[in-house]
């Protein structure tokens, strides 16, 4: 902890891991769907990919509106239970509903209804996602004042949200293979449902004990309180650098089961590569974060996307070279991706917390709002150019999984897994040099 920062008492552990555990929730919610969506849509209710695309994609556009207005909401929440916590418990225990839903549709007779089905139980689980999404990322702006503090915090949730990826993101698959046909996808559903519930209790009862911060809702209307937010130029530079690697994440996280599948011919595949991917992650957030109190928060988040893109690059062996060294570039893109998620999550607060002191307003809620708006946005884009690059490569849909793909089909599989997350991630580093939010500043402000 800088010695400015040395007056303020530290958070006790157990908000510490309490505010962690919503990340089980989080994590699970952002993994699932984009590793599991798409091949449900293309390969078992034979939904042409680019159609599939579109229904991915759409419920995430209407939470890049939602998100903001969920933010301001929770603004001007006056709970006694405290502002943010009643949102997690009602939307979060909504969207574990709305996800067994999604999955659990009805034979409709027709790849029209069952993709209408689709798309509106999507929507429902994107809406109530809003509402737990955005209060739970503002918390830590209002839980301490401490510039390194929200590090340590935002240390406990990254690491949790590694175990929630990889809970979810290998036992999923592995849950789907066990069963046939949609079955399989009902029997994940009900799983998933059980870890979001698990995540959104832990969090609403974890973060019973933590501090708020008591400055005053902005009474300015929606639209100028965006306009004031998107002025903020290091935030508005954080969020740019973060959406687009949001971007990138998620199309290598739709291209995970069809490289298991197609390009590995190995189905079980998934989960071997989601191990690699997020065991590192596990085993170093906490390097990252003590790496980033030495060279900072900026400087940490440059080196660690470059080693996620390093990774990405040699994925281009996928199907050529032998399996293990896809996993090993894997591994190394999961090495990369917790300081990715660790040090953005951690300067986020700070831009909020420097504007609440400086102006008397508290506008947490839709700073985070927009940004979730933006993470959303690129997760969702992420599957959707992933199922775009598909199609003009040829890809060939099936109610069985087992059609046979063209050679140009399975390149465009591994280049969506590899370059296109790897430019990505190094292309955001334009607006991340910009970036000049410090730790004096950040103190400063609150003296």
């Amino acid at each position: 902890m800088s010695e400015s920062a040395s007056h303020i008492a530290p958070l006790p552990r157990d908000v510490r891991i309490g505010y962690g555990l919503g990340s089980v929730a989080t994590g699970t919610f952002g993994t699932v769907p984009g590793l599991m969506l798409l091949p449900y849509l293309t390969d078992t209710l034979g939904i042409a990919a680019g159609v599939a695309g579109v229904i991915v994609f759409a419920p995430k556009a209407w939470d890049v509106i939602l998100n903001p207005i969920a933010g301001r909401i929770s603004d001007r929440s006056a709970d006694p239970r405290g502002p943010r916590r009643p949102f997690l418990l009602k939307a979060g225990l909504l969207l574990a509903l709305g996800f067994v839903l999604l999955f659990a549709g009805p034979p409709m007779g027709s790849r029209l209804g069952d993709g209408l089905w689709v798309l509106v139980m999507f929507v429902g689980c994107a809406t109530a996602y809003a509402f737990f999404q955005v209060p739970y990322v503002a918390m830590p702006a209002e839980i301490t004042d401490s510039y390194d503090e929200r590090t340590r915090l935002m240390t406990w949730r990254v690491a949790i949200l590694a175990l929630a990826i990889m809970l979810s993101g290998a036992t999923s698959p592995m849950i789907r293979n066990a069963f046939e046909g949609r079955t399989g996808y009902r029997v994940m559903g009900l799983f998933v449902a059980c870890l979001l519930v698990a995540g959104v209790l832990g969090a609403y009862f974890g973060t019973r004990r933590a501090p708020v911060g008591t400055p005053h809702a902005d009474s300015a209307s929606l639209r100028d309180q965006l306009r004031i937010v998107a002025a903020a130029k290091d935030f508005r530079l954080l969020l740019t650098t973060f959406v687009i690697q949001a971007l990138g994440t998620g199309a290598m996280l739709a291209g995970v089961d069809y490289v298991a599948r197609t390009v590995l011919r190995n189905p079980g595949a998934a989960t071997i590569l989601f191990v690699c991917f997020v065991g590192p992650a596990l085993l170093l957030t906490g390097a990252w974060s003590s790496l980033g109190q030495r060279i900072g928060k900026k400087r940490g988040y440059v080196l660690s996307s470059v080693v996620f893109a390093a990774g990405a690059v040699l994925l281009v062996g996928a199907g050529v070279a032998p399996a293990w060294t896809t996993y090993v570039a894997t591994a190394l893109v999961g090495c990369g991706y917790a300081g990715a998620q660790v040090f953005p999550l951690a300067m986020l607060p700070d831009a909020a917390a420097v504007d609440a002191r400086r102006t008397g307003h508290n506008r947490a809620g839709l700073y985070t709002g927009v940004w979730t708006a933006g993470e959303t946005l690129g997760l969702a884009v992420g599957p959707g150019v992933f199922a775009l690059v598909l199609s003009l490569g040829g890809y060939v849909s099936s109610t069985s999984g087992t059609v046979a793909q063209p050679d140009s089909a399975v390149k465009a599989i591994v280049l969506g897994f590899s370059l296109l997350p790897a430019t990505l991630t190094l292309v955001s580093l334009l607006w991340l040099r910009r970036y000049s939010l410090s730790a004096a500043e950040v103190e400063g402000a609150w003296r």
